[in-house]
């Protein structure tokens, strides 16, 4: 089943099928080397792009010719993307001298600083319009969207954390996440409704609050990556998820996200060795740090347990100019398999076979050369995400890749459609015929 692979004249690697089919750079306006491409969502035929200056609408009608549709400059840092509807909540992480998209940056020492989710109005796409902002204690890496139960809320998860003396507004303890309740009839009404501490016993020594939280809506549960321990919850009630499992891994420097499998019987947690500013994907580090770790997931007891499985790690080695390690991915929809897209950084875009979860290997990639050769700076695939027949990786100085996967095996995906897709909100797909 070996695809073959390629060596583009402009310094594109790709294997196992991996077509790459358009670039689109940055727009004006969150173009500079420090403004980040961060998150991506989607809505119909449009993939929004999160940037720490704010955020793109493209339209992927036609995936091999990707058109930017308007940019909202926004600065607050990080840009964690989620939409639901016309609805697009976005991370502000870094502090700002009020709520309004033009709010010049403050110290972290300073009480009155903004930090939090700004909600956006998407309906029109050329031109988004500001609702609203919810300010959240130490701000918001990222956040997860979880639908509500009655259909009139809906919830959103922040996640912050306190990584270093550096952020004095956030240091420990800070072992907790922001809930936002939006009422769907008045978005500009959200407010934080429930800051539920998930550590009550101090956790791992490594662990000042979560980096990220996948929720499973169908399931009722949630997989939380909190920097030194991996949680599974209990979300049945959106408004009060419960812990109700925890692991360690002596292996993992930083527990930086998750995906269920869309059998819910395993779970990759990913390792973010270094910050995502270090070159990790070296022999010397080897294959066990920074890389995923495979869980099995037992939901048939009185007590949801997570097991180890296995490691992954990208199996080509990268420079020492290259930060890489493993980051942002997403199911690829064959139903009965589990394959799985993944960004790297600079190590590219990895696609895998997961299906053995014992023995997870690489099929097909995507991957340039060094940013800057000479100098080891960030850049690279911040997300790689399979929607509607393609995957789109969010590079953060490159701009939007587009690629095609042609991997036979892989080829049933393509009948999968979603109208939405925000990856930390994951949607179950068809079982098989």
């Amino acid at each position: 089943m070996a695809v073959p692979g390629a060596r583009a004249a402009d310094g594109v690697s790709t294997g196992g099928g991996v077509v790459h089919l358009a670039n689109l750079p940055k727009p004006e306006g969150l173009h500079s080397d420090a403004a980040y491409n961060s998150d991506l969502a989607f809505t119909g035929d449009y993939a929004i792009g999160g940037n720490y200056d704010g955020f793109g609408v493209y339209d992927i009608s036609v995936p091999a010719r990707p058109r930017l549709v308007s940019t909202v400059v926004c600065p607050g840092g990080q840009g964690d993307v989620s939409v639901s509807g016309d609805l697009l909540y976005f991370s502000v992480d870094y502090p700002r001298a009020g709520t309004e998209c033009g709010a010049a940056s403050v110290p972290t020492t300073d009480p009155e600083g903004f930090e939090g989710i700004r909600i956006f109005d998407i309906s029109d796409k050329a031109n988004p319009q500001y609702v609203a902002a919810v300010a959240t204690d130490c701000g918001s890496h990222t956040n997860t969207l979880v639908p509500g139960k009655d259909g009139e809320h809906e919830y959103v998860y922040v996640s912050s954390y306190s990584p270093s003396e550096r952020f004095p507004n956030c240091q420990p303890p800070h072992d907790k996440v922001s809930i936002i309740e939006v009422p769907l009839a008045d978005p500009a009404a959200a407010s934080v409704v429930n800051e539920p501490e998930l550590f009550p016993d101090g956790g791992h020594r490594r662990t000042t609050g979560c980096h990220d939280i996948t929720v499973y809506p169908e399931r009722d549960i949630a997989a939380a990556a909190c920097l030194g321990d991996g949680l599974l919850l209990d979300t049945s009630d959106p408004a009060e998820p419960r812990v109700v499992d925890r692991v360690q891994d002596p292996n993992f420097a930083f527990w930086h996200s998750a995906t269920f499998t869309n059998d819910a019987r395993n779970v990759v947690f990913t390792d973010e060795l270094g910050g995502g500013s270090a070159a990790t994907c070296t022999e010397e580090i080897g294959p066990e740090r920074g890389a995923d770790a495979v869980y099995s997931l037992d939901l048939g007891g009185a007590s949801p347990e997570l097991g180890f499985r296995s490691y992954y790690k990208l199996p080509r080695h990268q420079t020492e100019t290259e930060n890489c390690v493993a980051h942002n991915g997403s199911l690829i929809p064959v139903p009965g398999q589990d394959f799985f897209v993944q960004s790297w950084y600079q190590g590219g875009v990895s696609v895998i076979d997961l299906t053995d979860p014992d023995r997870p290997v690489e099929i097909g990639h995507f991957d340039r050369g060094p940013w800057k050769p000479d100098t080891l700076s960030t850049a690279g695939s911040w997300s790689a995400y399979y929607y509607r027949g393609h995957v789109y990786s969010s590079d953060i100085q490159r701009g939007l890749d587009v690629l095609k996967l042609t991997d036979p095996r892989l080829s049933e995906a393509e009948n999968v459609r979603m109208d939405e897709f925000n990856p930390q909100s994951q949607p179950s797909f068809p079982s098989p015929r």
